[in-house]
């Protein structure tokens, strides 16, 4: 049996608080005055009408006021829709006591103290699902990353990635190719990264760039002249932060399916472009579904899924994030926008 977790529970319970809450609110007259001679004079009807005002106005801030990120430029809302509700219950509770008109206001300002009061008890009630939701999310987050760094390092120690590196390395290495070193120390520095930054909640534009360069760089040797890549970087500011491993799994499948298709030359665009807040990463290559079949298994079930990136860009990023994934004829492109 699948356990709960708090927000699940709270979930569970919540449409039984506002039976149990509003019951209370229907029915407290009756119980109250259930003693007197005569009872609770007002009609059920009157109780009726004034819960349906309640509530109206209640569940207003609940479901639209309170999940607003900046309430500030909602308020002249969200008095006016009190100010509505407080003269439509006016008018409506006329037809029970018409005889008080003279009590009109008094009754008015009576009715919009008791539903700011309400909106209080709501606003109560949205924090504490609030709080369980955020709980959920960081634990989701937590559980994301470190997936991610488990299949970056997959990606970077499989099998299929790492024998075709080495073997490059070394056959580079027998022809005493001044670039052995280099490339050596880019497989290291990935390993690092995936190690030490990787585990970081943020890491500068800088870091995250060479990374990938790194990656793009050892692809490029390995792939020899099956590849061109056009590798553009426009960062205003190499400071600026951005969460690890956000990037990697497009261009490592852009050249997981690049190198299965036939010829040579065949092109992979990765470009990241950041000026002040915004950040746009846009990935494209070619590639042949009827191929698919062709990739290595270990290969093509390495890498990050491109659910758990979304995943982390919905947590990281929420309301702040883009992503399109295109895949037209022969074509895939990902076009990735932030706000940071």
């Amino acid at each position: 049996m699948k356990t709960l977790n708090s927000y699940q529970k709270f979930i569970r319970i919540e449409p039984w608080f506002h039976i149990f809450l509003w019951s209370i609110v229907l029915f407290y007259p009756y119980l109250k005055y259930a003693e007197r001679e005569n009872g609770y004079m007002m009609s059920f009807a009157h109780e009726l009408n004034s819960l349906f005002f309640k509530m109206t106005i209640s569940y207003f801030f609940y479901f639209w006021f309170f999940p607003k990120q900046n309430k500030k430029r909602y308020l002249f809302w969200a008095f006016l829709a009190i100010f509505i509700n407080a003269i439509l219950y006016q008018y409506a509770d006329m037809y029970f006591h018409a005889e008080e008109d003279h009590y009109f206001w008094q009754h008015f300002f009576a009715n919009v103290l008791t539903y700011v009061s309400f909106s209080v008890v709501f606003f109560a009630v949205y924090s504490v699902k609030s709080m369980y939701l955020q709980q959920v999310q960081l634990d989701t987050l937590s559980q994301g990353k470190k997936q991610a760094e488990i299949d970056a390092l997959k990606a970077h120690i499989n099998p299929h990635f790492l024998f075709n590196t080495l073997n490059t390395i070394y056959a580079n290495a027998l022809k005493q190719d001044e670039r052995t070193p280099e490339l050596i120390l880019k497989l290291s520095n990935g390993f690092r990264y995936l190690f030490h930054e990787g585990k970081q909640e943020y890491v500068t534009f800088k870091q995250e760039v060479q990374h990938l360069t790194d990656y793009i760089e050892l692809q490029q040797e390995r792939l020899s002249d099956k590849v061109e890549v056009r590798f553009n970087v426009d960062i205003d500011d190499m400071q600026k932060q951005i969460a690890p491993l956000l990037l990697i799994p497009f261009v490592e499948n852009a050249f997981k399916y690049t190198s299965i298709l036939k010829g040579k030359k065949h092109p992979v665009t990765i470009i990241l472009n950041s000026s002040r807040r915004n950040f746009l990463f846009t990935c494209t290559n070619f590639f042949n579904a009827d191929a698919k079949d062709t990739i290595d298994m270990n290969w093509l079930e390495s890498g990050i899924g491109i659910a758990n990136v979304k995943d982390r860009l919905q947590l990281l990023y929420p309301e702040r994030h883009k992503l399109e994934i295109d895949q037209e004829s022969s074509t895939y492109t990902i076009n990735l926008s932030i706000t940071l």
